[in-house]
């Protein structure tokens, strides 16, 4: 192989490891589960096996490393997954994940001008988009919550909703069912001042309430 080719392949990967850097730095600062290393060796391991699809002498083999580099990110980014509460945490930093995928894919076949404007475009969301995304979660008047009662707790619902009612809050009860003799209560509450504060301390204050969930 001209050691030109080397050079050249060796530009890739370092392109690659500048974009896993500049995404990892983000979800580092935010202490994510995939940070910055882990976006680094995502990128960087991606334009890699695509660098090595585009030499397999062997009819179709790069479209089957390709299919299956997307496949394997897809497990590593499920892994990054998880329900805490009734909350789901860890979406973006799964599709981050993908795209950084993505991004050494795109640099291994050697397509820069596309990778920078996406690069740029994440890192725009990323960053610039923060403080549009926390105005609009000021509007947000929804919220659900999980109420785990002693035992039955038999008296709950009638004040719980009585409360709601006197607190103009609007609401309704989503589901119940019982759980190792404990009655689980699934509300979805909207307060016009978005001030959850309310509900929040009565539930704490209530004696019937082992736990909850927002």
């Amino acid at each position: 192989m001209n050691i030109a080719i080397y050079f050249e392949e060796a530009a890739q990967v370092s392109v690659a490891f500048m974009i896993g850097a500049i995404i990892g730095l983000e979800r580092e600062f935010r202490s994510k589960p995939a940070g910055f290393r882990t976006m680094i060796l995502i990128s960087v391991g991606s334009c890699l096996y695509t660098i090595l699809s585009k030499e397999t002498e062997m009819g179709g083999g790069a479209d089957r490393i390709a299919s299956n580099i997307v496949t394997g990110i897809g497990f590593i980014g499920a892994g990054v997954i998880f329900k805490e509460g009734i909350s789901v945490n860890g979406l973006t930093t799964a599709a981050l994940i993908w795209i950084t995928a993505a991004l050494g894919m795109a640099i291994g076949y050697h397509n820069y001008p596309l990778a920078m404007v996406v690069t740029a475009i994440v890192v725009i969301a990323l960053f610039v988009l923060e403080p549009v995304q926390r105005f609009i979660n000021r509007f947000h008047k929804v919220k659900d919550y999980k109420i785990r009662m002693v035992e039955l707790g038999n008296h709950f619902k009638p004040e719980l909703e009585t409360f709601f009612n006197e607190h103009g809050l609007t609401f309704r009860c989503m589901k119940m069912y019982k759980e190792n003799n404990d009655a689980i209560y699934m509300y979805r509450i909207s307060s016009p001042d978005r001030n959850y504060d309310l509900v929040n301390q009565f539930l704490l204050a209530h004696q019937e309430v082992k736990s909850f969930d927002v």
